[in-house]
């Protein structure tokens, strides 16, 4: 069909987290530039099962650019080369014909291959339950206007909220770091007065666990932010640092 493409594909196959795994090459003809890539991995899995072959595992689940599930590491970016996007925003017409794409899992000590692309992302759940939540009182909906919240603020709480917890950062960070993810958590509470019950304490908890899941350290490459779907600002970054040293006083008080 005229305008389609053909397209080599390197993916990284790993049958469980303990296994060596590699890259399997893999030709694809007819691929419309119109398709999203996971429409495209779809193609190429149809192709696998008619040939009786293992489809490739890989994560997904709104397609939407809304839940963050499709976590692909494409030709060295997260999510592929445009920014802004999610994987399965991203269209085969940021590709030429003939190319070569690499696709991989994300790489990170804390986020263990499940199968080929997909990976285990429990340690962001884990850093949730430690303290990204507020106390939540269980009556009767409050009217939207009752807590009165600063145009600004309710901007920043809204802008780090966006956070779809995809794991890009991770993924982008030379040392694995989740700072990004984490910060983003801890902002979108610490600027809403629903989140001031918990603030004296949340940040040490959360970072307390990002730690004991083997995250790696920040260094301020902004990797991060760049790589980021959803564009999350390094200056969450900052609010948490403070609210780390503020909640490491707190409970040096008590």
């Amino acid at each position: 069909m005229e305008g389609n493409m053909r397209l080599s594909l390197k993916v990284w196959r790993q049958s469980d987290k303990d296994a060596a795994g590699g890259f399997e090459d893999y030709k694809l003809d007819h691929v419309s530039p119109d398709m999203s890539f996971l429409e495209m991995f779809d193609v190429l899995n149809e192709q696998l099962i008619e040939e009786g072959k293992e489809p490739v595992a890989f994560d997904h689940d709104c397609r939407e650019g809304i839940c963050g599930m499709c976590s692909m590491y494409i030709n060295g970016r997260p999510h592929g080369p445009l920014r802004g996007v999610t994987t399965c925003q991203l269209h085969m017409r940021s590709f030429k014909d003939g190319d070569t794409i690499v696709v991989e899992p994300w790489r990170a000590q804390a986020f263990p291959v499940i199968k080929d692309l997909v990976v285990d992302r429990d340690a962001f759940d884990r850093v949730i339950s430690a303290g990204g939540f507020v106390s939540v009182n269980t009556g009767n909906a409050q009217d939207a206007n009752a807590l009165p919240i600063a145009k600004e603020a309710a901007d920043d709480a809204f802008a780090a909220a966006a956070c779809i917890g995809c794991g890009a950062c991770v993924a982008a960070c030379k040392n694995a770091s989740a700072m990004l993810f984490v910060s983003a958590k801890i902002s979108q509470l610490a600027l809403l007065p629903q989140g001031q019950a918990e603030r004296s304490i949340r940040a040490e908890k959360m970072v307390a666990q990002m730690d004991a899941e083997g995250f790696g350290a920040c260094t301020n490459t902004g990797a991060c932010s760049a790589e980021c779907p959803k564009e999350i600002s390094l200056e969450n970054i900052a609010r948490m640092n403070r609210e780390y040293i503020g909640a490491k006083f707190s409970s040096s008080a008590v």
